[in-house]
């Protein structure tokens, strides 16, 4: 579980970081004000639940079969495909119904959160 968490946050990580630069570089004046802070914001959600991400499979090394910090890094990487993945296509389309879409990625952000304290108050008991 560690391995393929590690693996998966250093693949989005890198993916948030060329996502920004794209963003900063090549959409300035091709993407409204609107659109360029919607797909800004994607990419800030995106980055912060890599880092997440990163963090449960650092714990994992030392956790392997914690049912509740597995959970949690799975729903860290929905959160990111349904949260970050809604608004950069919102930027770029226009498609303002993603927006009812981008909620669910944010409750599975919550949801990810709560799994790793649970986790994190059982593993420190």
């Amino acid at each position: 579980m560690a391995k393929l968490f590690l693996t998966l946050a250093s693949l989005s990580g890198m993916l948030a970081v060329a996502f920004g630069a794209f963003g900063a570089h090549a959409l300035k004046g091709r993407l409204d004000d609107y659109a360029l802070g919607v797909f800004h914001t994607a990419v800030q959600y995106h980055f912060y639940h890599s880092l997440a991400l990163l963090a449960v499979g650092v714990i994992a090394l030392s956790q392997p079969d914690t049912v509740l910090l597995r959970s949690s890094g799975w729903l860290f990487l929905v959160g990111i495909v349904v949260f970050s993945g809604s608004l950069y296509l919102l930027s770029f389309s226009g498609l303002r119904w993603l927006g009812a879409v981008t909620p669910l990625g944010g409750l599975s952000f919550i949801a990810g959160w709560g799994c790793l304290a649970a986790a994190s108050w059982k593993m420190l008991a």
